[in-house]
C-alpha cells in the first residue's frame, strides 16, 4: 500500500497533513490498535463553556430572552458579513424557515422537488397544503435534475423547491433559466450549504429565497436554528413579521404568521460559534481529503465528486457501496456498527417511500431510478472537527479489509 500523508496527533493534523508528511503502513499500525470507543457520524461542535458563560450572564442580567434582542440583531449582522449575503432572518429552525418562505412567496398548488433529501423538505410542502411533485436527481451532483424539472411542469406548478444536497450547489443557472421562462418561483433548501460559495459568491444568494440550517449536527450550529436569506429589505421585513405571528406593531397583525423567532441564548451561542467557523471548516477539509486518499484504492467504493468551481464546507462524507464491493451497503453498515463506527444511511429511505407521500403518482420509484439507486448505496461516514486522523485511517482500513475478508468480523 502506498505511503499517504497523515499524522496520529490531532494538534498538528492540519499543518502537517497539508504539508505532505507521510508515514509507512507499519507506522500506521504503530499508531494504535482499533479503538473500543464508539465513533458517531457526527459530533456537534461547542466552544469551551467558560467562553459562553459571560454571554449567559449578560442575558440573565438583562432578562431579554427573545423578541429580537441585541444578540439576535448582532448575529444577523455578523452572518451577513461572513456569508456574503445582504439580508438574513434567523429563526428557530430550517423547517420553520421553509414554511415561512412558502408563505412569504404565496406558493400554492404544486411544487417540483427532489425525493433525495431529508423529509423536512417535502413536509414543509404538505404542511402548507401544497402537492409535492417529485423528479429524479443528477447522478453526479445528487441534486434535482433540471431536465426532469422541465418535463414535470404543468399549469398547476407554482415553484421549484431544490436542495443543495450535502452542500453541493445545484445547477442554479439552469434552474433560474427554467423558472424565469416558465414564471415560477425558486426556493433553495440550503440546509447543508452554510458558507458554500460558487463562482465567487455565496450559494445562498440564488433563488427567490434560500433557507439554511443551524441544527446541532450542522457545520455551524446554534443548538437549534436556521435562517432565511432574502434578496431585498422589503422581503426581509415581511419575513420578520411572519416569524413573529404576523405582527406589524403592538396592535396590528397583517398576515398569518407563527412563532419562529430564535432565542437570545441560541443567537449568543451563534456569535461565539462564528469565531471558530474557519478553523472548523479547515479541520473538516483535512478529514475529507484523508478519506478520499484512503478510499480511492478500495474497489467498489466511490465518493461524491467535487469541483474547483465551488468551495465546500465538508458538511458530510457520503460514500457509495457499489456492486463491485463484496458487501451490500446494509452489510457494511452493520459490520462497521459492530466495530463501534456509527455511520448513517443518509438519505435512505427516499421521501417518496413514506406513507404520506405514496398517494402521489410522482412517488412511484420508476420516476426516479437514479435517486433510488443512490438511496440503496449511500453511507455517510463520520466527519466532525474532533475526529482524529488515526480514527479516519482505522475506518478506511476496516472498509478495505472487508473487501478482502467480507465474511470475517
Amino acid at each position: 500500500m502506498a505511503n499517504i500523508p497523515f499524522l496520529c496527533h490531532d494538534d498538528a493534523v492540519g499543518e502537517h497533513f497539508l504539508n505532505g508528511i507521510s508515514m509507512t503502513d507499519s507506522q500506521l499500525d504503530s499508531c494504535g490498535k482499533k479503538s473500543s470507543f464508539p465513533t458517531y457520524v457526527t459530533k456537534p461542535f461547542l466552544p469551551p463553556l467558560k467562553e459562553f458563560i459571560p454571554y449567559l450572564e449578560d442575558i440573565w442580567n438583562t432578562r431579554v430572552l427573545t423578541n429580537r434582542g441585541i444578540y439576535h440583531t448582532k448575529l444577523e449582522e455578523e452572518l451577513c458579513k461572513y456569508l456574503g449575503v445582504n439580508y438574513i432572518s434567523i429563526c428557530s429552525s430550517a423547517t420553520t424557515g421553509l414554511l415561512i418562505a412558502l408563505k412569504a412567496l404565496e406558493i400554492d398548488k404544486e411544487v417540483i422537488t427532489t425525493p433525495y433529501s431529508f423529509v423536512a423538505t417535502a413536509h414543509s410542502l404538505l404542511w402548507s397544503g401544497i402537492k409535492p411533485v417529485f423528479v429524479d436527481v443528477d447522478p453526479v451532483t445528487l441534486n434535482i435534475n433540471p431536465l426532469m424539472i422541465e418535463e414535470a411542469i404543468t399549469t398547476k406548478t407554482s415553484a421549484i423547491l431544490a436542495v443543495h444536497c450535502y452542500g453541493t450547489p445545484c445547477d442554479v443557472a439552469k434552474i433560474k433559466e427554467i423558472a424565469s421562462r416558465r414564471g415560477l418561483k425558486v426556493i433553495y433548501d440550503a440546509a447543508h450549504a452554510f458558507g458554500v460559495e460558487s463562482n465567487g459568491g455565496s450559494i445562498l444568494n440564488h433563488g427567490d429565497l434560500s433557507i439554511v440550517s443551524f441544527h446541532s449536527t450542522k457545520v455551524f450550529n446554534t443548538l437549534e436554528g436556521g435562517a432565511i436569506i432574502s434578496p431585498d429589505i422589503k422581503s426581509k421585513a415581511y419575513i420578520d413579521k411572519l416569524l413573529n405571528f404576523g405582527f406589524e406593531d403592538d396592535t396590528s397583525v397583517i398576515s398569518l404568521g407563527l412563532n419562529g423567532k430564535m432565542s437570545e441564548v441560541n443567537a449568543a451561542l451563534g456569535l461565539l460559534q462564528l469565531k471558530s467557523i474557519k478553523n472548523i471548516i479547515k479541520k473538516r477539509s483535512i478529514i475529507d481529503a484523508l478519506y478520499r486518499q484512503r478510499i480511492s484504492a478500495i474497489q467498489g467504493i466511490s465518493c461524491l465528486q467535487t469541483s474547483r468551481a465551488w468551495s465546500s464546507n465538508y458538511a458530510y462524507f457520503p460514500i457509495f457501496v457499489e456492486s463491485e464491493y463484496p458487501l451490500s451497503r446494509d452489510e457494511l453498515y452493520e459490520k462497521l456498527k459492530r466495530l463501534g463506527i456509527h455511520t448513517r444511511k443518509y438519505f435512505y429511505p427516499l421521501i417518496t417511500s413514506f406513507p404520506m407521500y405514496k398517494q402521489f403518482s410522482s412517488s412511484n420509484v420508476t420516476n426516479h431510478p437514479v435517486a433510488a439507486k443512490l438511496a440503496a448505496e449511500v453511507l455517510c461516514l463520520p466527519i466532525f472537527p474532533e475526529l482524529s486522523t488515526k480514527r479516519v485511517i482505522e475506518i478506511c482500513k476496516m472498509i478495505a479489509e472487508f473487501q478482502v475478508n467480507p465474511v470475517e468480523d
